[in-house]
């Protein structure tokens, strides 16, 4: 029992920190210089996909430890929340972002931060963060724990770590970026310094993201051993 749980927990530690560590500027100048610029994003996700399939190789074998009982009204939570969820994934792979892994190309002066970008500067790490967030809240248990908040930790902690590293890189195009976006989803929209067009998020992604949704409710009892609609 303890050891699935110890495998869980060091497959967790290595995802986490290898994302850190590749991400780092020191190691990431260095790996770039030996495979080159086009290389590194390949090398990146082949080591990201292999922890990922180990983490959740470990979680399907730990054991069942229950820590609490979610309320009845928090099995609602995902289901508000991953819509808003999907669209940031969806916008985040199809949108060009300065922010991402493989940087987009730099917008220009009147409009730095369209479409999803007005939401968030990160929006595939605030995609997954709330997905772990939210499914922590409604599982109470230890693998659970381990698995969903090692994601939320590296989603949303890696944020704070991109900005820094960016801040340093970019100087002053930092602060252009930085005055029309925020970290934290809707914080520039509801400060007044952007502001939200569909039209650019664009009908397709939401419509996807839509999509996406409710393919996920349909697949998973089957997916994952347990239906999302509270019962």
């Amino acid at each position: 029992m303890v050891g699935g749980l110890a495998e869980l927990g060091l497959a967790a530690a290595f995802f986490v920190g290898s994302h850190f560590l590749l991400s780092s500027a020191p190691l990431r100048a260095r790996l770039i210089s030996l495979v080159g610029e086009r290389l590194f994003p390949a090398l990146y996700s082949a080591v990201a996909l292999i922890l990922f399939a180990w983490l959740l190789w470990s979680y399907g074998r730990a054991p069942f430890l229950p820590l609490w009982s979610a309320p009845g009204g928090a099995a609602w939570l995902p289901l508000l929340v991953m819509p808003l969820a999907l669209l940031l994934l969806v916008g985040g792979y199809t949108q060009p972002n300065p922010t991402a892994v493989v940087p987009g190309k730099p917008y220009d002066e009147a409009r730095p931060a369209p479409g999803i970008l007005a939401v968030t500067r990160h929006p595939v790490m605030w995609a997954i963060g709330l997905w772990a967030l939210t499914h922590l809240i409604v599982n109470g248990d230890v693998a659970s724990v381990i698995l969903f908040g090692s994601m939320a930790v590296l989603a949303l902690g890696g944020t704070l770590a991109i900005d820094r590293r960016k801040r340093r890189a970019w100087g002053r195009d930092w602060e252009r970026f930085a005055a029309v976006t925020s970290n934290l989803p809707f914080a520039a929209l509801l400060a007044g310094r952007t502001r939200l067009s569909l039209t650019e998020i664009g009908w397709w992604r939401i419509a996807l993201a839509a999509v996406l949704y409710v393919v996920l409710l349909a697949l998973h009892p089957h997916l994952f051993g347990a239906s999302p609609l509270p019962g």
